[in-house]
């Protein structure tokens, strides 16, 4: 009886470990379609607050939980799922210019970086390697050696072979820490086991089931996070910029399309207009051109300076217009506003570039977004580079503002102050929330003591100025600083959505890369595709396995029940373990599955056959039994050893598919030496204890237990 009991005990053992494995998958797909209603609900909230509000209600209520599941859940792959296969790119490039010391990069410089980019494009060259060669056949002939260009104040004895080294590992470097933020970021947007490798020198390949939202997905990869809070200088000193550039364009006789440029400038009046009758376009411009000659007198009586004529005075409407275009070949790609600091709530006027008389004060800036590529083109080109405060940038707002019929988009641009006062890396948490004045979503963030000590001093310091957050060069917000912030608290607004929030919050939580990303393949499993996946395989699974059982107990009668028991038992324990393991479940994983189902299924035959053999010759059933698992043996484990020794060399030596494929095959190989050995031995054993006497394998005559 104790030998019986301790079979039950093992029996009763291994079904519960089977079920608590899968337990976690059940529980899981249970939350999500509790997360799913959630999210549909927050969707038809009718404000952002109310969005975030029960989305946080979900997190602090099932949020541990679903978390707790996921991670033990039976993880299915991209080809059963859908979802997104990705390729990133690692911009080593960007980071050997962000190394490189600000003031030494000059035109010779930058031509090898741009040989450099078009020569790894489409080849697997290590960019390092490549650099250099550029460098050689470009930079020395000018004299110009690495030193020239790179000075790690941290290395002692700068030597070109120490910046090479030093080179070397900065893209090393960036790349694992690519891998590891990415790797942060997918596992807290919630990607049930994605796939991720690093491939080649600079690549890394993302396999992310079940990814439905494309655009999120790619705004999360591609965000490189660099928090920056920089000084706003929307100053006389700029405008004064813009004005020789003008100048500048004007001499070399530049031109463009000339009724382009007008309507550039009468767009932005038009979408900005209050009233709801706009008026005609040359009336819009021709009386801004009147306030430009009011704001030169304004700048007047500001500095003391005679100069207040007017260019245009006299001239009809329509040439006033033509020739101040004419005249203007780069600031009449945008439209700028004065703010008078003396004078506070102020209305801020139109400024337009008729004489150099600029004021002291605020300025705003506003450009129409098919604008941007022209306006960056000319900034980008050396001799207006020359020509800009070394101490700035030009930097654009995250988000534009759209007119009323949501038609044109303008974007508001800043001048900032190229060195940061304050960057992400003293960030410790972050949490998307909503703002309590207008129900707007944004996003807070707590600082480091060292952050907020430095933030304290910062704000102290630049009252009544304005400090912009800056998130991967885009401008979040710019706010104007009213008091010393203490504690080291600051947020981010213009966020579009509750959505967007949620992706900021993930991406400074996991940290900033060290090297921009880009993805250079995307390929799409489209959700039609998952679920023929999964309707196939699991048809086919399921066709034959039923083939299998219904063989088994028509041929083997009760011995083939025991059978399909133990084999249905090994499936079981096949995907629990697969699911504690953190495996994903593929197509070529079911291949593996049913592989190993007709592997158990023969194990089993010749256990039976070989009783059936000794019954046969006239022994007892115990007896027959007995000799049956024992004279079998031998040739279960020669065949299942052999065949585990090959999975074992795929699942080295092989990648992705085949490597999903030699996992579930091993630890289906080790269940059925398990189930058919141990387990099918034990439940025969029961049924003979409990009073089965005439226990039948199948022969046509049934022996009765001696």
């Amino acid at each position: 009886m104790r030998k019986v009991l301790g079979k039950i005990i093992l029996v009763a053992v291994t079904i519960i470990a089977a079920i608590a494995m899968l337990f976690p998958t059940f529980r899981a797909y249970q939350l999500e379609k509790v997360q799913a209603q959630y999210v549909d609900r927050a969707k038809k909230a009718k404000t952002p607050a109310d969005s975030l509000a029960i989305m946080e209600s979900f997190k602090k209520e099932y949020g541990e939980s679903l978390t707790s599941a996921k991670k033990s859940q039976l993880k299915l792959g991209l080809d059963l799922r859908g979802g997104m296969y990705v390729t990133l790119e690692v911009d080593v490039l960007k980071l050997i210019e962000e190394n490189a010391t600000k003031e030494a990069i000059d035109e010779t410089f930058e031509q090898v970086i741009t040989k450099t980019r078009q020569q790894v494009g489409n080849s697997d060259q290590d960019i390092i390697d490549a650099f250099l060669e550029n460098f050689d056949a470009i930079a020395r002939p000018k004299g110009k050696s690495l030193i020239s260009y790179f000075d790690f104040g941290n290395i002692r004895d700068l030597t070109e072979e120490k910046i090479i080294d030093k080179l070397r590992a900065d893209q090393n470097n960036a790349i694992d820490q690519a891998l590891e933020v990415m790797r942060t970021r997918i596992d807290q947007y919630g990607v049930s086991e994605p796939n991720i490798q690093k491939q080649g020198a600079n690549r890394i390949v993302l396999e992310l089931p079940g990814v439905s939202n494309t655009t999120e997905m790619r705004s999360l990869l591609q965000t490189t996070a660099r928090l920056e809070f920089k000084l706003v200088k929307n100053n006389k000193q700029i405008v004064e910029f813009f004005y020789r550039v003008d100048n500048f364009l004007k001499s070399y006789g530049a031109s463009e399309n000339l009724s382009d440029s007008a309507s550039a400038l009468q767009t932005i009046a038009k979408a900005t207009s209050d009233t709801t009758k706009p008026e005609p376009a040359a009336n819009i411009l021709a009386d801004s051109l009147k306030r430009a000659t009011d704001t030169s007198k304004i700048a007047t009586d500001s500095t003391q300076k005679s100069d207040t004529s007017d260019p245009y005075a006299g001239l009809p409407q329509e040439e006033a217009t033509r020739r101040y275009i004419a005249d203007h070949p780069f600031t009449r790609l945008f439209a700028t506003y004065y703010s008078d600091p003396q004078q506070r709530n102020a209305q801020a006027v139109p400024v337009y570039y008729t004489n150099d008389n600029f004021p002291e004060g605020e300025y705003t800036f506003r450009i129409l977004e098919d604008s941007i590529a022209k306006f960056q083109e000319i900034l980008n080109r050396p001799e207006i580079k020359s020509m800009m405060p070394s101490e700035l940038e030009i930097a654009y707002d995250a988000k534009p503002e759209l007119s009323r019929d949501e038609k044109i988009k303008i974007y508001g641009f800043y001048s900032l102050k190229k060195e940061p006062e304050l960057t992400g890396d003293v960030i410790t948490d972050a949490l998307a929330t909503y703002d309590p004045t207008n129900n707007a979503p944004m996003v807070t963030m707590a600082m480091n003591s060292e952050g907020a000590d430095r933030w304290g001093k910062i704000t102290g310091a630049n009252l009544q100025k304005r400090i912009s957050i800056v998130l991967d060069g885009r401008v979040y917000s710019a706010p104007v600083v009213q008091s010393k912030i203490t504690g080291g608290s600051s947020q981010i607004t213009g966020m579009a959505n509750t959505e967007e929030a949620h992706l900021l919050e993930i991406v400074l939580k996991a940290g900033a890369l060290k090297a921009p990303v880009e993805i250079i393949e995307e390929r799409i499993v489209g959700p039609s595709l998952g679920e023929d996946s999964i309707k196939y395989g699991v048809t086919a699974s399921i066709f034959a396995a039923l083939v299998v059982i219904m063989f088994m107990l028509l041929y083997y009668t009760e011995a083939g029940l025991v059978a399909d028991i133990a084999v249905i038992l090994n499936i079981t324990l096949i995907l629990g373990v697969l699911a504690s393991l953190g495996g994903t479940l593929s197509l070529p994983g079911l291949a593996g599955i049913i592989l190993t189902l007709g592997m158990a299924v023969d194990a089993n035959v010749l256990i039976y056959e070989r009783t059936r053999e000794e019954l046969a010759k006239g022994r007892s059933l115990k007896s027959a039994i007995d000799e049956g698992f024992s004279k079998a043996l031998s040739a279960i484990l020669d065949s299942n050893v052999t065949t585990f020794i090959t999975g074992l060399i795929l699942y080295f030596l092989g990648s992705g598919p085949i490597k999903g494929f030699a996992l579930t095959l091993m630890i289906g190989i080790i269940g059925t030496l398990f189930t058919a050995i141990l387990i099918s031995r034990a439940l025969i054993e029961i049924s003979m204890q409990a009073g089965w006497k005439n226990f039948s394998f199948g022969q046509k005559k049934s022996i009765s237990n001696i």
